[in-house]
Parts: structure tokens; C-alpha cells; sequence
């Protein structure tokens, strides 16, 4: 796992650091479409990504749900270390995309690595950063783009993600993340198989050319 690290978060974290994520984090190897974390529990850790990618999602009142982001190798939650910091509940629902390697750290040495590393404290901040940028292109997508190219937009990061221009996801699934009805994601994947964007099968969904 030490390899792991060094080369993931070797340009972040000083070598002591690294050193007390090996004694204190919990390495874990988790396959394609576990939930990770879910809304309503409280966080105990707080995941490193070493490989694979992880889902955030958001869920209404009514118990539908709108994909927020991913997260891909060498990022961690930013909504996961503001529960952390708060002792609040989570409000989010994280799920491995693909099968996903990370290193669970103990809360209780966030508040101590922020005092005693700086490349701790600037992987935070940045992570913060990049999760708001992703936040403000998701509620961009929404207000002002049509659900046609908020579906193109899902099916690249898809393919980007998992590096796989296979989708394996139904359309049901599609529709829960962008926070809309099957029959209205079966009739835009129809529209792109007419254009060529893509061809759809049984069982997937084969994409050529967004």
C-alpha cells in the first residue's frame, strides 16, 4: 500500500504523513456498486481513493436522487470531511461506479494533520475547491442546459470514469441520476441511435461518438 500512496498523494503529503496513514487508515478493496456511505449515518472515516471511482449523490424528499459528482483516483469527499469536522450526519449517498481501492482514515486525525502538516491542509483546501467547481457545474447543467445535453454530458463522464465506452447502467438507473423519467431517458438514448451518438443493446449501452 506504501507504493500506493507515495504515488497517488506523494505530491500533497510529506512522508511522515504518509507514514501515519499507513499506521492509522484501513486499506480497503470494495467491487462495482457497493454503497459506501449513506445518508442519514454518521462518518466515521473518511475515504482515500487509491483506484476506481465513486458516485456522490444527493436524494429528495420524495426519495429521488441527482448525481452530484464523481470521485476518481487520489481525491477524497469534501461533503464526507465537512461531516467529519461538524459530527453531522451525512447528506449524501456514495457508491462505487467501478471496483475502487481506498484508504479509510479515522476522523479523529483530521483536526490533528491540519495542525501538524501543510500538505494536508492544502489537499483540503483544494479538494473543497474542486468539489464546489464540480457542485457549480452540476447546478449550471441544470438551470441552463436542456436534458439532452445533460444526458451527452452523463455518458461522457461515464466513459471518462470508468474507461469503458460501455454503459452498463438500465435506463431506469440513468433517469435516477439525472433526476428524471425512464421514458423520457429511453426516448433521448433513441434520438442519439438515430444520430449515431451510440448503439443501444440488451443488455448495455455502446457509445461511438459524443
Amino acid at each position: 500500500m506504501k507504493e500506493e500512496l507515495v504515488a497517488t498523494f506523494g505530491n500533497y503529503f510529506e512522508q511522515p504523513l504518509i507514514d501515519e496513514i499507513l499506521e492509522t487508515g484501513k486499506l480497503m478493496e470494495v467491487p462495482a456498486g457497493e454503497t459506501l456511505m449513506d445518508i442519514g449515518q454518521y462518518i466515521r472515516s473518511m475515504p482515500l481513493l487509491l483506484s476506481g471511482a465513486i458516485k456522490v449523490l444527493r436524494e429528495d424528499e420524495e426519495g429521488d436522487e441527482l448525481l452530484l459528482y464523481y470521485l476518481e483516483q487520489g481525491e477524497t469527499c469534501s461533503v464526507t470531511m465537512a461531516c467529519c469536522m461538524g459530527h453531522t450526519k451525512s447528506e449524501i449517498r456514495a457508491l462505487t461506479e467501478t471496483d475502487t481501492r481506498l484508504v479509510m482514515v479515522p476522523v479523529q486525525k483530521m483536526e490533528e494533520w491540519m495542525a501538524n502538516y501543510k500538505g494536508w491542509r492544502n489537499y483540503v483546501f483544494d479538494s473543497y475547491q474542486n468539489r464546489l467547481n464540480e457542485l457549480l457545474q452540476t447546478v449550471d447543467s441544470i438551470a441552463f442546459k436542456n436534458l439532452d445535453q445533460r444526458l451527452v454530458d452523463y455518458l461522457k463522464k461515464k466513459v471518462e470514469v470508468t474507461n469503458d465506452n460501455r454503459i452498463r447502467n438500465t435506463h431506469q438507473e440513468i433517469a435516477y441520476d439525472l433526476h428524471t423519467s425512464r421514458v423520457v431517458i429511453s426516448r433521448l438514448l433513441k434520438k442519439l441511435e438515430k444520430m449515431k451518438k451510440l448503439v443501444l443493446h440488451r443488455n448495455y449501452i455502446h457509445v461511438v461518438d459524443l
